[in-house]
C-alpha cells in the first residue's frame, strides 16, 4: 500500500472536516435560537477534533511537519477537501442541508473504513462515529422540520437543495489516492441515496432531477470560496509565524 496514497487520503478527510468545521463555526453567536447555536458550535468542535486526529496521523507518516503546519501553512491548491464543505452557509436551511448530506455520507464511509487493516485509522473512525451518529440524527431532524414546516421554511429548503445537490456527486467519485481502500463507492452511493430519500420523503421534499455534478476538490481544484476561508483561517499563523498563546 503506497504511503503517499494513505497520506493524501488522510489529508482529504482532515481537510474536509476542518473546512466544514470552520464554515459551521461562522454561525457561533448567530444561530436562530441559543440552544441550536450551541448545538452547531459543539458539532463544529467535533469536526475540528476529527481533523486534528487525521492531521496528526498524516504528519506522523510524513515526518518533518505537524498538524498546525498542515492546517495553516498549505495553499489552496494543496487542500483536498470536498467542494460541498466550502460552500457558503447561506441561511439556516442551507447550512443544515449541507451538514446532513455530508454527515450521512461520512457515517457510511467511516463504517466502511472500520474494515481497513490500518489500526490507527480504524481507531480514529471508531471514535468519530460516536459523534457522527449524533450529527446525522440532529441534521436530519432539522431537514424534516424545515421541509415539512411553514411555506417559507419549505421554500428555503428547496432553494438549498437546488444550490447544494450539484456538489454531492463528488462524494462518490474516488480520487486515484482512494483506490487502495477497495471501497465500493457505487454501493455507498446507493445506500446514501436511499437514506436521503427516506428523510426527504418525510420532509416532503423531492430529490432533484439529473444534475451536472461539480468535482475537483479532492485533487485541489476548488471554488472561489476556499481562498476566502483560508485567508481568514490562516491569517494569524501567517502574519505571526510560530505564534503561541
Amino acid at each position: 500500500m503506497p504511503d503517499q496514497d494513505k497520506i493524501n487520503h488522510l489529508l482529504h478527510l482532515a481537510d474536509t472536516t476542518l473546512i466544514l468545521s470552520h464554515r459551521n463555526s461562522e454561525w457561533c453567536g448567530h444561530g436562530p435560537v441559543l440552544e441550536q447555536d450551541i448545538a452547531l458550535t459543539n458539532l463544529s468542535l467535533d469536526l475540528l477534533g476529527q481533523a486534528r486526529l487525521l492531521y496528526q496521523y498524516a504528519a506522523e507518516l510524513m515526518g518533518n511537519t505537524d498538524e498546525d503546519q498542515l492546517a495553516y501553512l498549505r495553499t489552496e491548491r494543496e487542500y483536498k477537501n470536498l467542494l460541498l464543505a466550502e460552500q457558503p452557509n447561506g441561511d439556516w436551511g442551507q447550512t443544515i442541508l449541507r451538514q446532513y448530506f455530508f454527515s450521512q455520507f461520512q457515517q457510511l464511509l467511516f463504517q466502511q473504513l472500520q474494515q481497513q487493516p490500518d489500526e490507527q485509522l480504524v481507531a480514529i473512525t471508531a471514535k468519530s462515529l460516536k459523534e457522527i451518529n449524533y450529527h446525522v440524527r440532529w441534521s436530519s431532524e432539522w431537514v424534516i422540520r424545515l421541509g415539512d414546516g411553514t411555506d417559507e421554511s419549505r421554500t428555503r429548503m428547496l432553494q438549498a437543495v437546488e444550490s447544494l445537490w450539484p456538489y454531492t456527486g463528488e462524494l462518490f467519485q474516488p480520487a486515484a489516492y482512494e483506490d487502495y481502500l477497495n471501497i465500493g463507492f457505487k454501493a455507498l452511493y446507493d445506500t446514501w441515496l436511499e437514506k436521503v430519500q427516506t428523510v426527504f420523503t418525510e420532509a416532503t421534499l423531492a430529490l432533484p432531477e439529473k444534475t451536472f455534478m461539480q468535482t475537483g476538490g479532492k485533487t485541489g481544484t476548488h471554488t472561489e470560496h476556499l481562498g476566502f476561508i483560508l485567508a481568514e483561517m490562516q491569517y494569524l499563523q501567517r502574519t505571526y509565524p510560530n505564534a503561541q498563546w
